[in-house]
């Protein structure tokens, strides 16, 4: 078998098998400790380019370089307000170091992170330092083009989206971040990321609290049915309530 075809069975088993649901004890609500949406998150948003077609220089399509960057900034840099401030070269630069780590490395223990002297958290940070920030991020162009963004156009088996569920809290209960790719398709609507954060058991299903890279004012809610086995984008910005499919993104070198 051919390096190709060994790589493309690979991303198809990922993608597209599925083991049994565990059935795991978990507490009913958990949220990742020392995240705060307030204060870990970003103070500008991803643009929608069909909002606002003819302008320049807009920050659009760059929600999964966000949703990565917001990882890795909870696990691999540390605020140090009381430290002098540095310019805005230095800030880009510090940036990029954060993101030089790849999101599924574990976490940085304090004394090895990267230092963003003289702001308390990424909030304050974001909205003093938006354009070193930006710069300082990867860009977008290998995001959009990842190899596993074609999950978007394929149908799912029964008992997947149940399997992602299952991993997201097993996740979220051991205290990490969990990033995933959304989707309506074939509907062009939404083909988005989102970051989840926190879970809680609603009804027969669970609602899963998350970050939107599209909307820094609130958090965003994605509810599990648990009797159609489906997602429901329930608060996800500039999106219909309706069933979607949901991917984890970043979480191996593979996938």
């Amino acid at each position: 078998m051919s390096q190709i075809a060994v790589v493309a069975l690979a991303l198809l088993t990922a993608a597209c098998a599925h083991a049994p649901v565990r059935r795991q004890a978990r507490p009913a609500a958990a949220s990742v400790p020392g995240f705060s949406f307030a204060d870990d998150t970003f103070a500008f948003p991803n643009m929608v380019r069909a909002h606002d077609p003819h302008a320049e220089h807009l920050y659009a399509n760059y929600c999964f370089v966000l949703g990565r960057g917001l990882r890795q900034f909870h696990q691999f840099a540390r605020f140090d307000a009381s430290a002098p401030r540095v310019d805005a070269d230095e800030y880009m630069r510090r940036v990029r170091a954060v993101a030089a780590h790849a999101p599924w490395q574990p976490p940085l223990p304090p004394a090895e992170r990267v230092v963003i002297p003289g702001f308390a958290n990424l909030r304050a940070f974001s909205a003093a330092e938006e354009a070193a920030v930006k710069a300082g991020l990867n860009a977008r162009f290998w995001t959009l083009v990842h190899w596993t963004n074609w999950r978007t156009t394929m149908p799912v088996p029964d008992g997947h989206q149940a399997e992602i569920l299952d991993e997201v809290l097993d996740e979220l209960a051991a205290g990490r971040l969990v990033q995933l790719l959304v989707t309506n398709w074939p509907k062009p609507e939404l083909n988005h990321t989102v970051v989840a954060y926190g879970y809680r058991a609603a009804g027969d299903g669970v609602e899963l609290t998350v970050w939107d890279p599209n909307d820094p004012a609130a958090p965003g809610a994605v509810v599990f049915d648990a009797h159609q086995e489906r997602f429901i984008a329930s608060r996800v910005y500039d999106t219909r309530v309706g069933p979607i499919r949901v991917f984890r993104m970043y979480y191996s070198w593979l996938l």
